[in-house]
């Protein structure tokens, strides 16, 4: 995870206190299964003390404004899944966190796979998890490497 990316996600989750946040992922694909996150949109306003529902209208413009950005190159930049905090847990996604995944996942989407990104700011900084969710298969551990 590149450092200034982790240092804004820390920065927004502190900020947010015991409130879960979270939002979209942005990434470039570096080869086929290695990804490079890039970026990350932020939904403050729908979250709250154990629960968060990301607001598919405000990340929509987020994806929009990062494609425009990208210029559009689909192949290399693209979506690559969701984060959300757990201020109050521990960052490792809940059952209800796997079954939305699965649902969006091969779901209402149509989208092949994703990553749940769950984090926790802590006084020794960004606690992390994330999953790996791909149609017809379990749940697998995702390496987050240090950039």
């Amino acid at each position: 995870m590149p450092h200034e990316f982790r240092t804004r996600l820390y920065g927004v989750v502190r900020e947010a206190g015991r409130r879960e946040i979270g939002g979209v992922l942005m990434a470039e694909q570096i080869e086929p299964g290695s990804f490079r996150l890039v970026d990350f949109s932020v939904d403050s306003r729908t979250g709250g003390a154990a629960h968060f529902v990301r607001s598919v209208e405000h990340h929509q413009e987020a994806l929009e404004t990062f494609f425009e950005r990208t210029g559009a190159d689909y192949g290399r930049f693209n979506y690559l899944g969701e984060w959300h905090s757990h201020p109050n847990h521990l960052p490792v996604p809940s059952c209800e966190d796997a079954a939305s995944m699965r649902d969006l996942v091969g779901g209402e989407r149509d989208i092949p796979f994703a990553v749940l990104l769950i984090v926790r700011a802590s006084r020794r900084g960004l606690m992390c998890s994330a999953k790996l969710f791909d149609d017809g298969a379990d749940a697998a551990e995702v390496a987050l490497q240090p950039e």
